[in-house]
């Protein structure tokens, strides 16, 4: 007679790649139940982007139907995220928010934001975007949201909803078109924050917020004043753009703000042509200075057309082209960063934050 010890024994043989811990352990077995020779059971995700989604799925229903006596499996899957985010009033229904930050301007670190936020949707997370750029808000544009959000409950801001079903908010949709912005940035944090906790966000999975270019006051208050559960760094390949990215990385570390990684832009270039790949900017240093700071390249994305093309249009390429090689390579690093999250919240949990 199979009895759920038997089914929990075997399922612990089933050890998550990322978290280092069978999954029962982490609590990632649910609602378990034996009917005779017919098991029953939940496989409860830490992220629906989990890159070892089909992995784990395969591995626990075999290890439960190895069991003697089992002749069918019946497996349901879901997800919860894990929270890697300090507590912080206003953020209560937000479990994770993610910056994405570069050194300079011009390293495509907004078309990063997007894609990135729109591939964990696509993944089955609840998403939610901010564009915090004041000075430069493109996003609106990228998403051809053109609206000012309306009222919602309690009197709190409705934010812009995408045709993708992504909720945004920026500084653009308040703003009138070409409008320069001059603000220090106190001013600015203050701002962004607003744009955060005073919007009716709802229950969120992650918020991805595409901070302002560069290491001045703006990003740095701002990094103060958002409780971030990590920050992803976007630059391109050259010396000069590696160097100023590998600066911001040193101030949001000494912020105590954890890196999820680097992100390569225009790392290589695919001919629309014949397909041949180059290295257009040479031979690239991204490799060596993220070992140089403990950290890791989450991705590297190719410069072709299409990602402009799409981009131009207000229709983002993971959306747009999903079967394309950079909506594949999006999908990854949004798989990579919800892992190190996931990652970061067992670490705090079995550190006993």
């Amino acid at each position: 007679m199979v009895s759920e010890n038997d089914v929990l024994a075997a399922l612990s043989r089933v050890v998550d790649p990322d978290l280092k811990m069978d999954i029962v352990r982490l609590r990632m077995v649910k609602d378990v139940k034996v009917e005779g020779d017919k098991v029953f059971f939940t496989l409860e995700l830490t992220t629906p982007a989990c890159p070892y989604n089909q992995q784990l799925q395969d591995e626990a229903r075999a290890a439960v139907a190895s069991i003697k006596g089992v002749r069918d499996v019946e497996m349901k899957v879901s997800s919860r995220v894990w929270s890697a985010k300090p507590s912080a009033e206003g953020f209560e229904n937000i479990r994770n928010v993610v910056a994405v930050a570069s050194g300079k301007g011009g390293v495509g670190k907004s078309t990063v934001a997007v894609n990135l936020a729109l591939a964990l949707l696509r993944s089955g997370a609840r998403v939610g975007l901010v564009d915090a750029d004041i000075y430069g808000p493109t996003i609106p544009k990228i998403l051809k949201i053109a609206s000012i959000p309306g009222k919602g409950s309690e009197g709190r801001i409705l934010p812009a909803r995408s045709v993708h079903g992504l909720s945004v908010v920026s500084m653009g949709l308040f703003m009138q078109d070409d409008s320069p912005v001059i603000w220090r940035g106190p001013l600015v944090a203050s701002a962004v924050k607003q744009l955060i906790t005073e919007i009716d966000w709802g229950e969120l999975d992650y918020l991805v917020v595409d901070l302002p270019p560069g290491t001045g006051d703006a990003s740095l208050t701002l990094a103060q004043t958002i409780p971030l559960s990590g920050v992803v760094i976007v630059t391109t390949p050259q010396e000069a753009a590696a160097t100023i990215a590998a600066k911001a990385l040193r101030m949001f570390r000494r912020l105590g703000i954890p890196i999820l990684g680097i992100v390569e832009n225009m790392s290589y270039f695919i001919c629309p042509h014949c397909g041949g790949r180059s290295e257009i900017f040479g031979e690239s240093v991204v490799e060596n200075m993220a070992a140089v700071h403990e950290t890791t390249v989450l991705a590297r994305l190719p410069l072709i057309p299409e990602i402009g093309l799409h981009h131009d249009r207000g229709d983002p390429i993971v959306y747009s082209m999903p079967d394309s090689v950079p909506a594949r390579l999006f999908m990854e690093l949004a798989g990579r960063v919800a892992a190190r999250i996931s990652v970061l919240a067992h670490s705090e949990v079995a550190g006993g934050r």
